[in-house]
């Protein structure tokens, strides 16, 4: 057990009684009773828990969190579908198991996936503690490669071909985040006029699609399972993911491979900075390689992607204003931060396409 994870005989979200029953039946006495529930840490705000059952076997029970929720959010069947349609294919994820779409047995539906033997690495003392410095530039590769494997796949062939639309996918996320940003200014953001400039040139600009590709949309190494031995033992969280232009979940990817010759970020434990990882020029030279791609339009991919960023942040930072919510143990002034960071990035990367 992980000292930042909780034991507990009365998880949050779970019925244990009916929870049992209803996996021992599922799973045809895979796994059987008592169960026990230790909370994970991340994996956002959902209800994430390794569980142990009677004979030593274990797996992951994944449910949405307490209280009414949007239709769209925290999609169970959702994420379950991607990684059982994933399963087969050279994108490691972990083995899906059994999925209940009963909210009568739990509250909520829930699946349950295999244990996979990995660490997400959020700060730079998860590398130090996870992976050894020398094993940390196979990281790297195995990082990208995952992802370009991720972007070979066609979703038809897969069995996603319906999980969204397939066209135009960063001029609906431009509109989308602007019209975010619009209704979460804040009096004490610079340069409101620049958003809505950056906004426009961005809209003007923007390259033509290729063939649409799933696209993880929060792929980093917090969203990997990282083995010892230097490789991406799994992608977790698909809560957001959906079909849209390969070269946007690529240069979000990238943006988040922060090195030494990048800016300092506002946060300075960033895992990436540690040393043995290789050089985010590398990663693309290694994506384009494996994929074929064109990327000579990476640039602003990137600019884009710092741009959302600073909308979704803007839209966080102004709900903790308004009282919406709880800003107890938040940060604010840091979150303040790393929202202009992210604007100023947008700004720069942007003139450097130009």
């Amino acid at each position: 057990m992980s000292a930042s994870s909780e034991v507990t005989e009365t998880p949050d979200g779970i019925d244990t009684a009916a929870v049992t029953a209803w996996i021992t039946e599922h799973t045809h006495s895979r796994f059987t009773g008592p169960l026990q529930f230790e909370k994970l840490p991340g994996g956002h705000s959902n209800f994430t828990y390794k569980v142990l059952d009677a004979t030593g076997g274990s797996f992951v029970l994944r449910r949405p969190p307490l209280g009414e929720l949007l239709p769209s959010a925290h999609d169970m069947a959702r994420e379950y579908t991607i990684i059982s349609a994933l399963w087969p294919t050279p994108v490691p994820v972990p083995e899906p198991i059994a999925f209940c779409e009963d909210p009568a047995i739990t509250g909520a539906r829930f699946y349950c996936m295999g244990l996979v033997d990995g660490k997400s690495l959020y700060e730079a003392a998860d590398v130090q503690a996870q992976v050894p410095q020398d094993r940390r530039r196979d990281l790297s590769f195995s990082f990208i490669d995952v992802l370009a494997d991720l972007h070979a796949l066609d979703p038809d062939e897969i069995g996603l071909g319906d999980l969204g639309r397939k066209d135009a996918y960063v001029a609906r996320q431009l509109k989308r985040w602007f019209a975010s940003w619009n209704a979460s200014q804040t009096p004490d953001v610079a340069g409101l006029g620049e958003v809505a400039e950056l906004h426009d040139e961005l809209v003007a600009r923007l390259p033509e699609q290729g063939p649409a590709r799933l696209v993880h949309g929060d792929y980093g190494l917090h969203n990997c399972l990282s083995a010892r031995g230097g490789f991406i033992a799994a992608v977790v969280d698909w809560e957001i993911s959906t079909l849209g232009d390969p070269l946007a979940d690529l240069a979000y990817a990238l943006n988040s491979w922060i090195g030494p010759e990048d800016p300092p970020p506002v946060k300075p434990d960033v895992p990436t900075l540690e040393p043995g990882f290789a050089r985010r020029a590398e990663l693309v030279e290694r994506y384009a390689a494996r994929t074929g791609a064109d990327l000579s339009q990476l640039p602003y991919y990137s600019a884009f992607n710092h741009w959302k960023t600073f909308c979704i942040l803007q839209g966080v930072y102004a709900r903790y204003l308004q009282g919406q919510k709880s800003s107890e143990g938040v940060d604010l002034p840091q979150l303040a931060q790393r929202r202009d960071h992210a604007l100023m990035l947008a700004r720069t990367t942007l003139e450097g396409a130009r």
